[in-house]
C-alpha cells in the first residue's frame, strides 16, 4: 500500500507543479495579465493589479515548492484511503 501512496503523491505533486509551470511561462511570455484580467472578469471581480516581472530563482522555488505540497497532499490522501475499511 505504500507504494500506492507514492505514486499518488508524485501524481498530484506533477500535477499541481505542471500548473504552475504554465502559469510561469504566461508569466514569462508576458500574457499571464490579459488572461487573469479575463478570468477576474467572469467572476465579477475588478480591481488594479500587477504581474511581477518574470524571476527564474522564484519560479524554480514555486514549481519544486508545489511539487512537494501536491507530493505530501497526495501521500497523505493515499494513507487515509489504505486505512478505510474494505468490503
Amino acid at each position: 500500500m505504500k507504494k500506492n501512496r507514492n505514486i499518488l503523491g508524485f501524481t498530484l505533486g506533477l500535477f499541481l507543479s505542471s500548473l504552475h509551470f504554465i502559469w510561469l511561462l504566461l508569466v514569462a511570455f508576458g500574457v499571464a495579465k490579459p488572461i487573469m484580467d479575463w478570468i477576474l472578469m467572469l467572476h465579477h471581480i475588478n480591481f488594479q493589479y500587477t504581474i511581477a516581472q518574470f524571476n527564474f530563482g522564484y519560479a524554480a522555488f514555486l514549481v519544486v515548492f508545489t511539487f512537494v505540497v501536491g507530493f505530501v497532499s497526495g501521500w497523505i490522501i493515499g494513507l487515509f484511503w489504505s486505512l478505510m475499511p474494505k468490503k
